[in-house]
């Protein structure tokens, strides 16, 4: 092995011991209190206004506003006297200036709690904006890991996707708008108090974005579970994910209107965010968001054309995990095949993905971006819990194999 290799995995096993001994003595954080099924958005608009909540701020973009998926949520308030303010200015990858815009309004009108409503994106802006609100008025103050010193403004969050999981994870991820460089905010004070998983609320969405939001659910199970920060307890919600994704996601996808589909897939991305909260994402995330950065590829869509290749390059070290799944999910081998289980649970992802229209390339990759793509990703994978570790030839080499 390398001289730099064998330094990448001494420093990566340093960084993980770091990270580890840290969230052990971090104190617990109850999950949040969730409402599940049709009409809970109306369930925790009322639990939120019987909090003494006079004023509250809706994080959010405006294609749900104009949709009327946001009035779900403010007709309640207003028939509860609580006062709304709107920030509807959230965009796929939110930026930090973004976000201030988003602050501004907090910081003006000094509301009682937040509300996001959305997809990762317009939550982990209102994530940062409860955050910020109570710990100096700015979102640098709070960007990096437990940096979010005082508690935060009272957050709540109705997903209208079901795949970033944020609605239960203790970190969020922001952009850098000039340079597209990515920020993690990481603390278990921004995991919002209470949600609605609410079918009601998703069952319009195309088929293109079901697909591309459950894969990425089932990569954050997919990752948690090979992880070397996995245990019993994110084992058991990574599986559990696992297997539900597989059962409801292909159905939610050709029948949109079938809500105990929807309200499966959002249960199932929930409990794929539980079980990262402890196990924690790897390279797959690593290069998807070199992609989302590079060329504004949607997150879920990358994960899920990544996937496939990082559990090939990892499956020398997780060959006997990947085995449980397949039997899990009950993949048969051929009799004539000359693969492994491992192979079967692959190949079904791949399986997945061909069924959704993802396919297994991206034509946005350009060869000449290659390499300092392979560099940001080594770099951002270094920093995970990773079964393998990966140097600039093998992640340009995984890079490449996407391309048309």
């Amino acid at each position: 092995m390398e001289k730099e290799k064998v330094l990448a995995l001494v420093t990566n096993k340093a960084k993980m011991k770091a990270f580890k001994s840290i969230m052990g003595v971090l104190p617990s954080t109850p999950g949040p209190l969730t409402f599940v099924g049709s009409g809970s958005t109306a369930k925790l608009c009322t639990h939120i206004a019987g909090l003494n909540v006079s004023k509250v701020l809706i994080v959010t973009d405006k294609p749900l506003v104009d949709l009327g998926i946001v009035a779900k949520a403010t007709d309640v308030f207003e028939q509860k006297g609580v006062e709304v303010l709107m920030f509807d200015g959230v965009k796929p990858d939110p930026t930090i200036d973004l976000i201030e815009d988003g602050l501004a309004i907090q910081m003006k009108n000094s509301c009682d709690a937040v509300l996001a409503i959305g997809g990762g994106s317009s939550i982990d802006a209102a994530k940062t904006i409860a955050a910020a609100a109570t710990n100096g008025g700015k979102s640098k103050n709070v960007i990096g890991y437990y940096k979010v010193k005082k508690e935060p403004i009272p957050l709540f969050a109705i997903p209208t996707t079901s795949g970033t999981g944020s609605e239960v994870t203790f970190g969020a991820v922001v952009s850098d708008a000039v340079t597209h460089e990515k920020f993690f905010i990481a603390d278990p004070k921004v995991t919002p108090k209470a949600i609605a998983l609410d079918p009601d609320l998703i069952t319009g969405l195309p088929p293109s974005i079901t697909a591309a939001t459950g894969m990425d659910a089932l990569t954050h199970a997919v990752e948690a579970w090979i992880s070397t920060w996995a245990n019993s307890n994110s084992d058991s919600y990574a599986k559990q994910s696992i297997q539900m994704l597989f059962k409801y996601l292909p159905i939610a996808y050709a029948e949109g209107s079938n809500l105990e589909a929807r309200e499966q897939v959002s249960i199932a991305a929930y409990y794929a965010g539980i079980a990262i909260n402890t196990g924690a994402v790897g390279y797959v995330h690593a290069v998807a968001h070199q992609f989302g950065a590079w060329y504004s590829t949607p997150h879920g869509w990358a994960n899920a054309v990544v996937l496939p290749e990082v559990l090939r390059f990892s499956k020398d070290k997780v060959e006997g995990r990947l085995a449980e799944l397949a039997d899990m999910l009950s993949l048969s081998l051929p009799s004539d095949s000359t693969g492994t289980k491992a192979d079967k649970f692959i190949e079904a992802v791949v399986q997945l993905n061909v069924s959704f229209g993802i396919g297994t390339s991206l034509e946005a990759i350009k060869a000449s971006d290659v390499p300092a793509i392979a560099t940001r990703a080594v770099k951002e994978g270094s920093g995970m819990p990773v079964p393998k570790m990966m140097d600039q030839a093998e992640c340009e080499a995984l890079i490449r194999s996407l391309m048309v």
